[in-house]
């Protein structure tokens, strides 16, 4: 070997080995050249090839790089064809190809807008006599600017004409409809948007736009129930000019000067006579006005509302009323609608039949009071019965209202495309608390279960989250048991003990997975239920301190089953409340029977979606009685999931029977001899006698006990 070694080194030089000839100066740097011109053009065509499809035109829509009047001219021959009426039988299954939209990670639609044409008939007339309107500019101008759009026609879900239908009396209506149907794209109306917020006309004003438009969907200004095709229509604000030219300040909720206030001018003979009585009978508590006679007409008049002489800034007089009349004029929509929410005044809508802006998403019941128009002589007495407390809530709600959804043509434009998202991406539509309530609490960072994703969750496998207040052996027994569990993905200890701190790092199980402490501020068994940040999986484990008889297997076997149930709770102690036909009321039973209709939270799998809901929509009499009982927040949650899914939990059968002999500590609240008291006071207080089912979903329940329990 030492002779080899010594060969071997002898037939080396420094420049390489002496067997292999060197390549010439010249040829070397011949072929290095070859070589780097190939790869680049590899790298090149790879760029072109596999870049994302946002290499397209940059020249998006918007009048900022392009004027109307620069837009091409189209001619319209008289033997163009016109596209049918309106289809009302129309449905989103039917006449909407939802596979166009397809499946994107974001599971938002693109919309593609039509570049802008000029179309006149044969003798150069216009088909409109106003051509594009601010309004629609603006409109069209958000659309483009916003994650929605697309200038690649073939990646497009919706597509939206260019051409102007927002007020009908500006419209030629066989023109108009001859334009759309010579759209490269129209195929009938299908997958085609048209915002009208000014349908009809002298003398009957139809609630609909008059333009026929094939299948096309309609984001409509007037609709009524007979025009309205539900889910596929959406019903759109007039929006009001003065949105844009006037800002009103927010004001405070609370008694304002007049109690009911009336602001349109045109408005029927009938009701106004109506009106005009109803003030004699209440006096200064109505304020009736109408324009000004007296002043020239044009835009500074438009902005003055008159009574007896009496000159009022309109639409600041607004907001010194608690309540303000919308009544029908010859249109059902109205932009005094958007006014009055403006100024947070609570609307009374006074138009049968009319279908009100948003309604499909939009709960009006929280910010405007809705009266049959043959009801308007007892107007008074209905706002009346109100409370005040009501009516302050009412008003909130006005003004959010008009912040989010009317306050601009980009409000309405954004909302109505977000109404035909969340239609066809139903498991990522927001949610009822998103469209109606304040963001107040940031829900985006949750999915509800009660969709199935398309996509695997961020973290898989589960967090397991442990409350604890002071049994450390006991603890740390259960921290290694759970380590044990091959999906176990984090393990959160939630460290209720104010009076004490947590062992030192050092002493705590070594584990293979993340384990975080979380210290609370108050002791408090809702805290094992706080949508904590470090929760990233989708499935939690609650357990508690002392359940250390589950073995690992066990654990992952439930952990299993929720994955096919992720809607529902998923535990391993069953509990039974039924109906006590002899005693007439709820009872509580925790011995064992093979009825079972609730699972004890103690080592239970659930959806960290019910930490959000628990945390911020329990009703907080259920929350407060829990904290101040130290008792039965695993009652409260069963009924919540319950409640929101319609679902009974499912229990997971362990080995052995669910004891626990190895627990010694005398201090669990368990063994409190008024616990089991109160769990039962509790279920008998927050069950209802109708429902018997074991297989109850507890909706009833849950609303029995929105009272303070017992």
């Amino acid at each position: 070997m030492v002779r080899l070694s010594m060969y071997a080194s002898g037939k080396y030089s420094s420049r390489g080995p002496a067997l292999i000839p060197r390549m010439k100066t010249k040829h070397r740097i011949y072929y290095i050249t070859l070589f780097s011109v190939v790869l680049l053009g590899l790298i090149a065509t790879g760029m072109f090839q596999f870049w994302p499809h946002s290499i397209e035109s940059t020249a998006d829509w918007g009048l900022d790089r392009r004027s109307v009047h620069d837009a091409p001219l189209v001619r319209l021959p008289v033997s163009n064809p016109i596209p049918e009426r309106g289809d009302l039988s129309c449905r989103m299954h039917t006449c909407f190809d939802v596979y166009r939209c397809g499946y994107n990670p974001k599971n938002r639609i693109k919309v593609y807008i039509y570049p802008l044409q000029r179309f006149v008939d044969e003798v150069g007339v216009p088909i409109s006599s106003t051509g594009l309107s601010r309004e629609y500019n603006d409109l069209l101008s958000a659309i483009s600017d916003s994650e929605f759009y697309t200038d690649d026609v073939t990646r497009a879900c919706l597509f939206v004409p260019s051409i102007d239908v927002l007020n009908q009396n500006s419209l030629r209506i066989r023109e108009t409809a001859q334009a759309l149907a010579m759209l490269p794209r129209w195929d009938k109306g299908m997958n085609h948007l048209l915002f009208n917020m000014l349908p009809g006309g002298p003398p009957d004003y139809n609630t609909a736009l008059d333009v026929p438009r094939d299948r096309a969907l309609l984001a409509g200004g007037g609709f009524s129930t007979w025009t309205y095709r539900q889910g596929y229509d959406v019903s759109i604000p007039v929006y009001s000019p003065l949105s844009a030219d006037v800002e009103l300040p927010e004001r405070q909720p609370g008694p304002r000067r007049f109690f009911i206030l009336s602001s349109q001018t045109a408005i029927h003979r009938e009701y106004r006579a109506e009106l005009e009585r109803l003030k004699e009978e209440n006096g200064e508590a109505l304020l009736l006005l109408d324009k000004c006679s007296n002043l020239s007409q044009g835009a500074a008049s438009a902005r003055k509302r008159c009574y007896k002489g009496q000159v009022f800034d309109y639409p600041q007089i607004l907001q010194e009323s608690s309540f303000c009349v919308v009544l029908r004029g010859a249109r059902l929509g109205q932009a005094t609608l958007s006014d009055v929410l403006q100024a947070g005044c609570v609307p009374v809508i006074l138009a049968d039949s009319y279908i009100l802006p948003f309604s499909e998403v939009l709960d009006w019941k929280r910010a405007s009071v809705v009266i049959p128009e043959e009801k308007l002589p007892e107007m008074y007495t209905i706002l009346k019965s109100i409370p005040h407390r009501q009516v302050e809530e009412m008003q909130r709600q006005a003004r959010w209202f008009w912040d989010a959804y009317f306050s601009s043509m980009k409000a309405i434009g954004m909302t109505t495309l977000q109404i035909i998202n969340d239609r066809i991406y139903p498991y990522a539509a927001r949610t009822y608390e998103q469209w109606n309530n304040p963001p107040l609490v940031k829900w985006s960072s949750v999915n509800s279960p009660l969709f199935l994703p398309l996509i695997p969750p961020r973290s898989p496998g589960f967090t397991a989250v442990v409350l604890t207040y002071d049994r450390i052996e006991s603890l740390f027994r259960v921290i290694t048991e759970i380590s044990k569990v091959p999906s176990l993905a984090k393990l959160l200890v939630v460290w209720n003990n104010q009076n004490k701190s947590p062992p030192e790092d050092s002493l705590w199980p070594k584990i293979a997975v993340p384990l975080k402490v979380v210290r609370t501020k108050e002791n408090k068994l809702s805290n094992r239920f706080f949508p904590y940040d470090e929760i990233e999986t989708e499935a939690v484990l609650a357990i508690d301190d002392d359940i250390i008889m589950l073995t690992s297997d066990e654990l992952q076997f439930g952990y299993e089953v929720w994955r096919e149930f992720s809607d529902r709770l998923v535990g391993y102690p069953g509990r039974l409340h039924l109906w006590d036909h002899e005693m007439g009321k709820w009872k509580y039973e925790s011995e064992w029977t093979n009825e079972v209709s609730m699972v004890l939270t103690g080592a239970a799998f659930y959806h960290k979606y019910f930490n959000y809901l628990y945390t911020y929509k329990m009703p907080g009499d259920i929350k407060n009685w829990v904290d101040a009982h130290m008792n039965c927040e695993d009652i409260a949650m069963n009924f919540l999931v319950a409640n929101i899914t319609g679902k009974a939990p499912i229990k997971v059968t362990p080995r052995k029977k669910f004891k626990c002999p190895e627990c010694t500590a005398i201090d669990g609240l368990s063994l409190d001899q008024t616990h089991m008291v109160e769990r039962y006071v509790l279920h008998r207080a927050c069950s209802s006698p109708s429902n018997s089912r074991n297989d109850r979903s507890a909706s009833t329940s849950l609303r029995r006990c929105s009272a303070p329990c017992p």
